[in-house]
């Protein structure tokens, strides 16, 4: 019968693979390179296969070694994940968010519940609304962060992503192709006329309000469903749609950034712990890709 695995014989294994040598593994992790190299026989025995193969200037992965590397990244990173959670002084009271309603169906929810289950003795209300609504509700003292959209200004603010805004169709029905061209918009909203309906006068597109709604969830809808294309945040484009570039004759609507801010009246440990967790909601719209300049 083969020793179970261990997660300190992984932790050198990832050593190794990340280093892309033993020696340089040892060095990094602060041990001996014959000891890195019995945990890596061991971890070799445990498995009963190769997981490197030994090459003249480092080492490479077998195929088994392959299918070891995510099951260890995720092994490791979820014992990291728990002592560090088990670590922290235990968070609690209030925190209130405000947050766009274009993440509320792809950036926050999990974020959000994901903090409620590492912090249960806090109470997370999160309250969706537009830009304007939100900062009036952080300096009404309702809400501790808001995160908003928001033009280039002289203020002071924590820019947590640039998610330009663009003109988005359904890839099945294409509506982008009919004249006039049916549109989504909102109807409470004067960034609607001053940007998106713009936009559109920019290029002498003639256009018709085809869909009028509210929220942004709606004007997904109505993309999906083929009723009219629709100003929508570059990461909350709903699969089946697509962006409408230039090539397609159309401008990109705005570069508005994602900004935080702060309720002036005070902070806490858990509101401190918050703003963390929504920074590192939006690291992937910087990773993947967007435009980022501050």
């Amino acid at each position: 019968m083969r020793p179970p695995l261990d997660s300190d014989l992984m932790r050198s294994f990832l050593a190794v693979v990340d280093a892309g040598s033993v020696t340089r593994a040892a060095d990094q992790i602060g041990r001996t390179q014959s000891a890195v190299s019995m945990q890596i026989r061991k971890l070799e025995e445990s498995l009963g296969q190769g997981i490197f193969v030994r090459e003249p200037r480092g080492v490479s992965l077998t195929d088994r070694g392959k299918q070891l590397l995510p099951y260890a990244r995720r092994v490791v990173g979820l014992l990291d994940e728990t002592a560090t959670a088990l670590r922290e002084k235990p968070l609690s009271g209030p925190v209130r968010v405000g947050i766009p309603d274009e993440y509320v169906q792809s950036i926050l929810p999990s974020v959000l519940a994901s903090f409620s289950q590492r912090h249960p003795e806090t109470q997370v209300t999160a309250r969706c609304d537009f830009s304007a609504p939100q900062l009036a509700a952080l300096k009404a003292d309702k809400i501790d962060l808001a995160v908003v959209y928001e033009g280039y200004s002289e203020d002071e603010v924590e820019v947590l992503a640039v998610d330009p805004t663009v003109w988005v169709t359904s890839v099945s029905h294409a509506q982008h192709l009919q004249r006039p061209l049916p549109i989504s918009i909102y109807f409470s909203s004067d960034w609607c006329r001053d940007y998106a309906i713009h936009s559109l006068e920019q290029i002498g597109m003639d256009y018709y309000p085809a869909f009028e709604c509210d929220t942004s969830g709606s004007m997904r809808s109505a993309v999906i469903n083929g009723i009219a294309v629709a100003p929508l945040a570059r990461s909350s484009i709903p699969p089946g749609c697509r962006e409408l570039t230039a090539e397609d004759g159309f401008n990109t609507i705005d570069n508005a950034r994602v900004v935080l801010h702060r309720n002036p009246a005070g902070t806490s440990p858990a509101i401190e712990a918050m703003v963390v967790t929504l920074r590192d909601a939006f690291c992937p719209l910087i990773s993947d890709g967007q435009d980022f300049e501050i």
